[in-house]
């Protein structure tokens, strides 16, 4: 399969070595370049894109009014290209607001010298969101002025085959389950590609007075998990923060792992406290913040008294911990495909055969709720 892509920057020579980055991998063919938000948004009517590479930053008009108007008239995935400031981590953040479905540091050394590593995260995350569910979910998101008739006569669940037979309950209902009746101690969310807006999406329905942490790990850069943080605190009931070490847990209060760094929980229940460090040298992981890594801390500390939720991205960071989790008698839950930007992670939750219910992003923060009795 050949992904398509627009390729939209003010600065020629970015617009021609990101050119030839991407397209050393046969299956990505750039099919046209803009120099502002304009022409961008002329040249995705006219060639319909797959991907859309955007800056934020050019003359006419700039990266977020471009996705805006873009989204409107010709929906398409967008990946912004973005500085590793604190500014640049608020226009960013602006920008997914605004439409764009992913981002990526904008290092002009990584695109002048094809640094390989570099080169791979990028044609990865273009064919990953080449092959995700953006026209669909915003289609979706067009179409919520659903009569409420309609909605109640729409409450029910059906069974989503997975791994040797068994099966998941797949909720397609926006009434949550009754509540299983476990006891638990701590909510624990985990996200990637197209995570901003979700976990802004479930955070921003919690109550102000959750009865249980809540910890939140996202795959971002360092620089940009505070005014991550802050963002989520302004838009939700609960207070949202970025996870400090050696803080202890508190009822009502969400910790965002801090990007570039491991975060496990260490002590028991009541007396656990945060642990933040730098990745420990000669590990193997691709994440940092890792998922797998700090749900493993979580076994430890609050052993099955966990209500486990995956949320959209790419890869199956997540799927070990769950494992791990399950195995001590925690509840896992994985946000469905159609409501994914990227099924990935969720995915690897949802087939492994431990997942108990797949739920569509719009109704995770009910189920959530209800579930944990709240």
């Amino acid at each position: 399969m050949l992904y398509r892509v627009l390729v939209v920057d003010d600065s020629t020579f970015y617009r021609k070595r990101l050119t030839s980055v991407l397209e050393k991998d046969p299956s990505i063919q750039v099919v046209g370049h803009a120099a502002n938000g304009l022409e961008a948004i002329q040249k995705a009517i006219e060639l319909k894109p797959d991907v859309i590479t955007m800056d934020v930053e050019m003359p006419v008009m700039d990266g977020i009014a471009a996705v805006a108007q873009i989204m409107q008239t010709a929906p398409t995935a967008i990946l912004m290209f973005s500085s590793l400031t604190q500014a640049g981590a608020q226009v960013t953040l602006n920008a997914l607001e605004a439409g764009a479905i992913d981002f990526i540091p904008k290092r002009f050394e990584d695109i002048s010298t094809e640094r390989p590593e570099a080169i791979l995260i990028i044609q990865r995350r273009v064919k990953a969101l080449a092959r995700g569910n953006v026209l669909r979910l915003y289609e979706n998101k067009k179409a919520k002025t659903v009569p409420n008739s309609l909605i109640r006569s729409a409450q029910s669940t059906t069974q989503l085959p997975i791994q040797k037979g068994l099966s998941v309950k797949l909720e397609t209902s926006l009434s949550p389950l009754p509540a299983s009746g476990k006891r638990y101690k701590l909510l624990f969310i985990a996200a990637s590609t197209g995570g901003p807006v979700a976990l802004q999406k479930v955070v921003s329905e919690l109550p102000s007075d959750f009865p249980f942490p809540v910890i939140l790990v996202q795959h971002m850069p360092g620089t940009f998990t505070a005014a991550f943080a802050e963002r989520l605190d302004k838009h939700s009931k609960l207070k949202v923060k970025l996870a400090l070490d050696n803080e202890r847990l508190e009822k009502g209060t969400a910790y965002l792992a801090e990007g570039g760094k491991q975060m496990q929980v260490a002590g028991i229940g009541a007396f656990a406290k945060l642990r933040i460090a730098d990745t420990p040298k000669g590990s193997t992981f691709v994440y940092h913040p890792c998922i797998d890594f700090t749900m493993e801390s979580l076994v430890s500390a609050f052993s099955g008294d966990i209500l486990s939720v995956i949320l959209t991205g790419m890869g199956s960071d997540g799927a070990a911990g769950a494992r791990l989790l399950k195995a001590k008698g925690a509840t896992i839950w994985a946000q469905d495909e159609k409501s994914s930007v990227v099924y990935g992670m969720p995915k690897a939750v949802a087939e492994s055969g431990i997942c108990d219910r797949v739920i569509s992003l719009e109704n995770i923060a009910q189920h959530i709720i209800t579930e944990m009795s709240v």
